[in-house]
């Protein structure tokens, strides 16, 4: 297996797995025969095979969790789906291929080629969506995508799963936008992404019954059809372990049972309040946080990288008459379709609701100055956004009120430097409510966002409640030393214990975005790494993954 396994093209950007397992094949083989005679079964749902990261990081984790003994079976899709998350606008512009079923044409044969090219070397258990597919089921999925109302579509359960929730999920993100009313081939779309859906719960629900899978590792754990996965895992018992790019370079973050979107907002406070913490472990928070200004650390930054902060904020305040001497309150937008489905709805009903009905009131307190940055995402992100949040304002406000301005997302000046000018910020699900709260700053959560509920914000949970805090603006302080201290203690947590350090995994600049540098198989073993010896640990025996930065140290 392993010599056929052999004449596997591997793409450039891709691991070459034949070559690292030949550095020790007695090991590989044995290890293969030991997983087979009672090893844990896991199943790796990669499913999107043509991922560049996820095929990298999903074969590595196959790699490393057979040399721990696990039986591993990987989970591709082979061409089946009529939407999933590797079609995107920005690379198939016209949905026409996707309503007439044209994905084989398009991607499916350079994503199968590269989903195989990372698992056939392995010579692990392997299995496709459609092998785990009968007739009846694919029948069914396309009668019910045809057959539900469209406005029950986002509602629609199927045997206690909200796949209509993750079909609509997925839609959304293929158009980039946070909903379809302008588009004309919306609905269309949208029935292809729930029959996916359907199909994705049929094979996941088969494939856990053919192998008794205890544990599913995979990426993300939202859209079509990883969302579907998780639907499923967790309707069956089956234990799930997502895993994420995380922010600082050469880090993955993992979470027991969901997205760690869902993860972060409940994990509670005990986690990080009792950990070791000293004057060197708030030097070094403050450091990375300061290096988060320009991405020098990350793994990739949405932010430029101004030439002077001061300069080009005060330029910028000039230009559009802000008056730093009165009271200035900042808001930070999230990308419209992203916020909308990695955050539940809180005080308000979605992200534009939000902005919107926070100018109105701020139209009503002249002395507040409210200062609005769009996050640079909606241009700089992996999907751009093709609802883009100032065109939402201007279709109520099309002349803003004069206490309201906007730093547009291709600005370069400096979220940061900008708001260390306010009196406090609101936020409704970015992760930037970690960073203010660590630099003092007065911070309102109005939507759901991880800094929610620990005990450093304001956090509104009605529209009432939301009008109730703004009339209580300027706070007019800053965070008092305690608080602050608090808030570095969990950014603390947040970016250097639940992000697992691999300093094997290293950014390569090409669509795969990074690759695995070991040279021998042997550098994969228990040991070697200890954050990949965490993360294993995680899916084999569901121990919490964290890394204790505060007794090994930062890795840099």
């Amino acid at each position: 297996m392993t010599t056929a396994a052999a004449r596997v093209v591997v793409p450039g950007d891709m691991p070459d797995w034949a070559s690292i397992l030949a550095t020790n094949q007695g090991l590989w083989d044995g290890s293969l025969g030991k997983a087979a005679a009672g090893g844990e079964p896991v199943l790796i749902a990669t499913n999107v095979g043509g991922h560049g990261p996820v095929g990298v990081m999903e074969s590595m984790l196959a790699v490393a969790l057979t040399l721990r003994g696990a039986q591993v079976s990987t989970l591709l899709c082979d061409g089946v789906l009529p939407g999933c998350l590797k079609a995107e606008h920005a690379d198939l512009p016209d949905p026409v291929v996707l309503v007439e079923r044209k994905l084989g044409d398009r991607l499916c044969k350079g994503c199968i080629w590269r989903g195989e090219a990372m698992v056939k070397p392995l010579g692990t258990g392997h299995e496709t969506i459609s092998a785990n597919l009968s007739d009846a089921e694919r029948a069914m999925a396309r009668q019910i995508a045809e057959s539900v109302p469209l406005a029950e579509i986002d509602q629609f359960e199927f045997e206690g799963l909200a796949v209509g929730e993750q079909a609509k999920a997925g839609t959304l993100r293929y158009f980039a936008r946070g909903d379809l009313s302008t588009e004309p081939h919306g609905e269309a779309v949208l029935r292809r992404y729930l029959e996916a859906s359907m199909l994705s719960v049929f094979a996941t629900r088969n494939v856990i019954r053919k192998h008794g899978f205890t544990v599913a590792v995979f990426h993300h754990g939202l859209y079509v059809p990883q969302g579907l996965v998780g639907e499923v895992c967790r309707q069956m018992g089956v234990r799930v372990v997502n895993w994420f790019v995380s922010y600082r370079k050469n880090t993955f973050i993992f979470s027991h049972h969901d997205t760690y979107h869902h993860t972060l907002m409940t994990e509670p406070t005990e986690s990080w309040e009792d950990m070791a913490w000293s004057d060197e472990h708030r030097n070094q928070i403050v450091s990375y946080l300061k290096s988060r200004w320009y991405g020098s650390r990350d793994w990739i930054s949405f932010h430029e990288k101004p030439d002077d902060v001061d300069r080009e904020f005060k330029e910028f305040s000039d230009s559009v008459g802000l008056d730093l001497s009165r009271p200035v309150v900042g808001l930070l937008t999230n990308v419209v379709w992203d916020a909308q489905l990695h955050y539940p709805a809180n005080a308000f009903p979605n992200m534009i609701a939000w902005v919107i009905s926070s100018i109105h009131e701020f139209a009503k307190r002249p002395h507040l100055q409210l200062l609005i940055r769009v996050h640079p995402a909606e241009i700089r992100g992996t999907s751009k956004s093709r609802q883009p949040i100032l065109e939402e304002i201007r279709k109520i406000f099309p002349t803003l009120p004069d206490n309201v301005f906007v730093i547009p997302p291709e600005s370069a000046v400096s979220t940061y430097r900008a708001m260390e000018h306010c009196d406090s910020v609101i936020i409704y699900g970015t992760k930037t409510g970690v960073e203010l709260t660590s630099m003092g700053i007065p911070t309102i959560v109005a939507g759901e966002a991880w800094i929610r509920g620990k005990g450093l914000t304001r956090d509104a949970s009605s529209i009432a409640d939301y009008c109730s805090i703004l009339d209580s603006l300027p706070v007019g302080q800053r965070m008092d030393a305690e608080q602050v201290d608090r808030a570095r203690r969990y950014a603390y947590h947040f970016f250097f214990r639940r992000m697992m350090p691999m300093p094997f995994m290293v950014p390569n600049g090409k669509g795969s975005l990074f690759s695995v540098t070991v040279s021998r198989l042997d550098d994969l073993l228990p040991g070697r790494y200890h954050g990949l010896d965490l993360a294993c640990d995680g899916i084999l025996s569901g121990s919490a993954v964290v890394y204790p930065a505060e007794v090994q140290g930062v890795p840099d």
